[in-house]
């Protein structure tokens, strides 16, 4: 029997946009019926919420800040390698629809395959555009497009992806492969035919307290983030829209779409795994913010994760994870899946043994970063240095040019509260604290240092210019030799070790 893979993403679904965690005015049947016969994570992270960085660490299972995608439109380092990469060099056939974001041009991409996914099945948003006149572009730009006549779903990236997709699926059924579906919707534009564009008019979020949240004890970059906001009355901020309306609208539409997958992939290739996870969600006036930016509110970093292990188990349908999960391990787990071994580069871990049995659990933790938001614009705050880390329970975040907050998720589930100043908090506070900075050691993290450690509320620590002390250097990835050490001109015994220092004085 062939080993297959099928992943399958949107851009910018929050989890409560899904049907399946609970929300019923929410109509996402097929997502919904995937759910019904695997697992739905309830605690799943991505690594930043942001659709470059974010996508990132999916296809190549390092951070961000590994692999330098820190900001939108730029590209994956020189000596980084994707999963497509991997597989393809293993013979394992990869092919790759829909939007990509990695290769460092605008946003729709160059229409250039990168190196080991099927040309034939490449579709970023630029081959798309290429299809399209010139006035067809501007439209597909536009939101009032949605209410075209001659717009129909055939008009849509959406719809032409799952083409692909399905095209795919058809001529390589019998084979190995891993196949990756990832839609641009329901992203704005929002552009969606008929009923969708209809289908939440008059539609608000329920009044809930992050729409009060007046962000008094939060970093002052929330409060220039909320601009306006700040100050409108909270049923402002949860109102109905056009917009909203479009939006979700557009998140019912590519559940269609990915029903169409589904419907396939059940055809052709019922033992598939099957992955359906969102880069980040989006704000939507909750804690006064929209869109996304650097925070590590729920609205926008724990997005939906379900995963469909073919046939499925007893054990593995209609199972609930509450367990941490992360977007880091998703590359990890395909590797395992195939047979093949997990490089020391990568930074997460193969969730298989849980897709096999739900009661294992993979993470103790899980960890989010935020450097920007775009290197295009001059706005969208700029540099924004954030790390943070959640056991489940509690969630750390320290930014590090403003306050930092803490969140206890048993009694304060809607992130409102700010505990980072709250003594009787401190003993949890301060060990996530030491667990957040071993993680930006032990994965080389760029931009660690000292300021991350001292902080107002961490008495006990004290600035070092040698920081932990140590060197460490980039491990085995399975394609360059191993590094040199800078002391014997040798390759390195160890990647980790202490760091000799030099005084020429001396």
């Amino acid at each position: 029997m062939p080993r297959q893979v099928v992943f399958i993403m949107t851009d910018t679904t929050r989890k409560d946009m899904l049907g399946c965690y609970g929300n019923e005015k929410m109509k996402t049947p097929h997502l919904d019926k995937m759910a019904e016969g695997g697992i739905r994570y309830t605690q799943a992270y991505t690594t930043q919420p942001v659709c470059g960085p974010a996508r990132s660490a999916i296809f190549t299972g390092t951070f961000p800040h590994s692999n330098g995608v820190v900001t939108n439109c730029v590209p994956l380092g020189q000596n980084v390698k994707t999963i497509g990469q991997r597989l393809s060099d293993k013979g394992i056939r990869c092919a790759y629809t829909g939007k990509w974001h990695l290769d460092g041009g605008d946003y729709f991409g160059n229409g250039i395959c990168p190196e080991g996914w099927d040309d034939e099945y490449w579709y970023d948003m630029h081959r798309y555009l290429l299809e399209l006149s010139e006035e067809d572009r501007v439209r597909s730009r536009q939101s009032k497009t949605a209410f075209d006549e001659d717009w129909d779903e055939t008009m849509t990236y959406a719809h032409r992806v799952s083409n692909k997709a399905l095209s795919f699926l058809d001529a390589h059924k019998d084979e190995d492969f891993f196949l990756s579906v990832s839609y641009d919707e329901p992203h704005g534009p929002f552009i969606c035919p008929p009923p969708f564009n209809t289908m939440y008019e008059d539609f608000a979020f329920e009044d809930n307290p992050t729409f009060h949240d007046t962000l008094e004890d939060k970093p002052l970059l929330q409060r220039l983030w909320a601009g306006d906001d700040l100050h409108k009355d909270p049923s402002e901020l949860h109102r109905s829209s056009m917009m909203l309306s479009l939006f979700l609208g557009c998140n019912s539409f590519v559940d269609q779409e990915i029903g169409r997958v589904l419907d396939k992939i059940a055809c052709v290739s019922p033992d598939a795994l099957v992955i359906f996870t969102s880069d980040h969600g989006d704000m939507l006036g909750s804690h006064r913010l929209q869109t996304k930016n650097a925070c590590f509110y729920k609205e926008i970093t724990n997005i939906p994760l379900l995963i469909k292990a073919g046939r499925g188990t007893a054990s593995n349908r209609g199972a609930v994870v509450d367990y941490p999960a992360s977007h880091i391990d998703v590359s990890p787990t395909i590797l395992d899946y195939f047979g093949l071994e997990v490089p020391p580069v990568m930074e997460g871990r193969s969730m298989l043994s849980q897709i096999e049995d739900p009661r294992v659990r993979i993470n103790e933790l899980v960890f989010c970063e935020f450097t920007r938001y775009e290197i295009d614009h001059d706005g969208f705050g700029g540099l924004q240095m954030m790390r943070s880390v959640t056991d489940g329970r509690w969630k750390l975040t320290i930014n590090l040019m403003d306050t930092d907050e803490l969140y206890d998720l048993e009694n304060d589930q809607h992130e409102v509260k700010n505990m980072i100043n709250v003594s009787k908090a401190g003993k949890v506070r301060d060990k996530l604290h030491d667990e957040l900075l071993k993680h930006m050691d032990e994965t080389r993290d760029l931009y660690r240092g000292y300021q991350w450690a001292v902080r107002p509320w961490r008495k006990d620590k004290t600035p070092s210019w040698q920081n932990s002390g140590f060197t460490r250097q980039r491990d085995g990835d399975g394609y360059e030799e191993r590094q040199w050490d800078y002391d014997t001109g040798l390759p390195m015994v160890e990647a980790v070790r202490d760091k000799k220092l030099y005084d020429v004085k001396k």
